[in-house]
């Protein structure tokens, strides 16, 4: 669709008396075209320009959050003399380039604000910039180095995304980061294939964690995860890179991934790859977050302000239905079984995962904010928890369909929405996908990436700042090896908390 030619990969499991040559095995044609060194596409470039300013945008507004503030505390112990720039803190400052990922990564991850990726599984591509970043920092590679690492890494990731289905066995999606990450990490450093191979099969193995993080009371670790996933993935790369191997084949054995976690050794998955020496586009069709909410309520956030100015008064409303997609129903909605979504004092995590919590705010507030939106104060509003608690979600057929639609044009992650009022009128509106979106009716560009970057930012940084990241990232090409610490974001110490509890560093 993106005028790139995809191989379609069938992917099963082998008995260990069968060998399995590793260049039939999914590790190594991820590898491949990894380690490919295929022309870049303008507009992918541009592209990773958008996410590189909006993973800033949610980290730097992330700063003070408690997560964030552990993990950089933990950061902050590992200095390292020509390593890699943390997030806030002074760029002459550097620090091992696992630690500045670990940190960097929760700080993006912390809003869950950033892109996001829905096909057979879910993800958040925008994980690989920080590790790809702090390894391309501490290793002093170009502007164009890091591009092609970056670009390697959404196409891995999506790929596997729209091919192998995790949260079915209620496995984290990180298990999909850490392969992505490697074989970025691979393509940055111009590795050879065999060892982007080995690297790619260490990183899956050791990122497989249960979605438990997602589930039930939602903790920080949520934020962590894939800080996680990029952390290991860069020791991954270097233990390879120091002749090291890896359990083998990580995808087809009889013992590995796809027997003994996913579909079993009957499964069969269809992953697509572009072909050897093919431009990579995925990034293309990823998508951004307009909102501070889970990506599935992007539409619905849309939806609740169109349908608030046709409700007149809302305290007429009785109850309000969604029809949607099995995810949304499952996994945000009331299908999820999740006592949580329906209470005042659940973390903001748990509100961030209730689409019941996320349609009565925005259809009472008619707008959506990363901060004032999940406060204790308008959670526990009395009118809000009477719309809150009328609403319920069902399943729809028609827009599980229309979410695994392989067409990007058709695919949707929308809901139909009905309110019922106390007289018995019935208001109906639906919506595909979120405004924001690609195919939406006024999808993010350059300047929407840099209205959501000033802000977020807005009282944090100043005017020079921002003008000086602005600048310096839109000329990413033109960055010569060693001077993508100017990437990073300097705050004034003043306005950066301290967590001073004690830990083992």
């Amino acid at each position: 669709l993106l005028g790139v030619i995809l191989i379609i990969h069938n992917v099963k499991v082998f008995l260990s008396k069968i060998h399995l040559p590793k260049k039939k095995q999914l590790a190594w044609k991820i590898a491949e075209i990894a380690s490919d060194n295929a022309k870049l596409d303008k507009d992918a470039i541009e592209m990773v320009i958008n996410r590189i300013i909006d993973n800033a945008s949610v980290a730097i507004a992330s700063l003070n959050r408690h997560p964030v503030i552990s993990s950089r505390e933990m950061a902050l112990k590992h200095l390292r003399k020509n390593g890699a720039t943390l997030f806030g803190v002074n760029s002459k400052l550097k620090f091992d380039c696992e630690w500045a990922a670990w940190s960097n990564g929760t700080a993006v991850r912390e809003l869950d604000f950033h892109d996001t990726f829905l096909a057979a599984d879910y993800s958040h591509p925008g994980d690989n910039i920080p590790p790809l970043l702090s390894v391309a920092q501490q290793n002093k590679k170009s502007g164009i180095d890091l591009l092609r690492g970056i670009i390697t890494a959404y196409e891995v990731q999506v790929n596997l995304v729209k091919g192998i289905c995790l949260h079915k066995h209620k496995v984290d999606h990180i298990a999909h980061l850490g392969p992505s990450v490697a074989a970025g990490i691979g393509s940055m450093l111009k590795l050879n294939t065999e060892t982007i191979y080995q690297a790619v099969q260490q990183a899956l193995h050791t990122t497989i964690s249960t979605r438990q993080s997602r589930k039930g009371e939602i903790s920080s670790w949520k934020a962590y995860a894939p800080a996680h996933a990029g952390k290991l993935a860069i020791e991954a790369v270097d233990r390879v890179m120091r002749g090291e191997g890896a359990p083998s084949p990580i995808y087809e054995g009889e013992d590995s991934v796809i027997a003994r976690i996913l579909d079993g050794k009957k499964a069969l998955y269809k992953v697509p790859l572009p072909k050897k020496n093919e431009t990579k586009k995925a990034i293309l069709e990823t998508y951004t977050k307009e909102y501070s909410a889970e990506y599935q309520s992007q539409a619905l956030i849309d939806l609740a302000k169109k349908l608030k100015k046709k409700v007149s008064n809302l305290n007429q409303i009785k109850k309000i239905d969604i029809y949607t997609s099995h995810h949304t129903h499952y996994v945000i909605g009331t299908g999820a079984n999740d006592p949580q979504k329906m209470d005042p004092d659940a973390s903001r995590e748990t509100l961030d995962h209730s689409i019941m919590y996320i349609f009565a705010v925005a259809l009472e507030d008619g707008d959506w904010h990363h901060v004032k939106s999940y406060s204790k104060a308008r959670a526990k509003r009395k009118s809000t928890i009477k719309i809150w608690r009328s609403i319920k979600t069902h399943e729809d057929k028609k827009w599980t369909k229309r979410y695994h639609d392989p067409n990007p044009r058709k695919k949707a992650f929308g809901a139909k929405v009905t309110i019922t009022l106390k007289n018995g009128k019935r208001i109906s509106e639906e919506q595909g996908v979120a405004d924001a979106h690609p195919y939406g009716s006024r999808p993010f560009k350059r300047k929407n990436y840099i209205n959501k970057f000033l802000t977020l930012t807005e009282d944090i940084l100043d005017k020079k700042e921002i003008d000086r990241f602005l600048k310096t990232v839109q000329n990413l090409k033109k960055l010569k090896p060693g001077q993508l610490d100017k990437l990073n974001i300097t705050v004034k110490k003043s306005k950066i908390k301290r967590n001073l509890k004690k830990g083992i560093f």
